[in-house]
C-alpha cells in the first residue's frame, strides 16, 4: 500500500536529521522507501518564536497496517530524541502519517488523512513533487489546495534522493 509520511526537524542539525530519518524509513519492516521529495525550509506554524523547519515527504510502499506503521514512525522519532513537551514545540524529528492508501479514519490515536495536512504548504508542496495528481480525501486536489496557501513561507533547498 502506498503511504506518505511528512518529515520535519528544527533542532540540532535539521538537514542531517531529515536525511538520516529518510534512511531510517528505508529500513522499516515490510516497507520500501519508494521516493522522497526535495528538502524544504519552512517557517514554523503555530508557535512562531522558534527556528525554521527542514521538511520533506517520503513515499512508502508498505504491507504494514496504518497503526503498525504509526508505531514504527514513533519508534524512529524516539531514536532521534523526539520529546512531546507541548503542541507545536520545536523538535528534533517529527514524522506524520499523512495518507495510507485511500484509507480514512478518525480515532483517538490516528486520523487519516492527517487532519491538518491540507492547511500546510510544507506538506503539500513536497507531496505534490512526489505525487503530482494527489488528492486528499474530503479536501480535493493537492495542487488546488496549495494555491490557497501562498502566504506560507517555504523554499526548496535541494533535490531528493535519486
Amino acid at each position: 500500500m502506498r503511504s506518505y509520511v511528512a518529515l520535519g526537524s528544527n533542532l540540532g542539525d535539521p538537514l542531517a536529521t531529515v536525511r538520516a530519518a529518510l534512511a531510517a524509513l528505508a529500513e522499516l519492516p515490510r516497507t520500501r522507501l519508494a521516493g522522497a521529495s526535495s528538502l524544504y525550509r519552512s517557517a514554523p506554524v503555530g508557535l512562531k518564536s522558534q527556528p525554521d523547519f527542514i521538511n520533506a515527504v517520503a513515499a512508502l510502499d508498505t504491507r504494514l497496517e496504518a497503526e503498525a506503521l504509526l508505531d514504527e514512525l514513533f519508534a524512529v522519532e524516539a531514536r532521534f530524541g523526539r520529546r512531546r513537551s507541548f503542541p507545536n514545540a520545536p523538535r528534533t524529528l517529527d514524522l506524520d502519517l499523512l495518507l495510507h492508501g485511500d484509507e480514512t479514519r478518525a480515532t483517538a490515536r490516528l486520523n487519516l488523512p492527517h487532519p491538518r495536512m491540507h492547511e500546510r504548504a510544507f506538506v503539500l508542496l513536497p507531496l505534490l513533487e512526489l505525487a503530482p495528481g494527489a488528492a486528499i480525501p474530503g479536501h480535493g486536489p493537492v495542487a488546488a489546495l496549495l494555491d490557497g496557501l501562498r502566504g506560507q513561507r517555504i523554499r526548496r533547498l535541494e533535490s531528493g534522493p535519486p
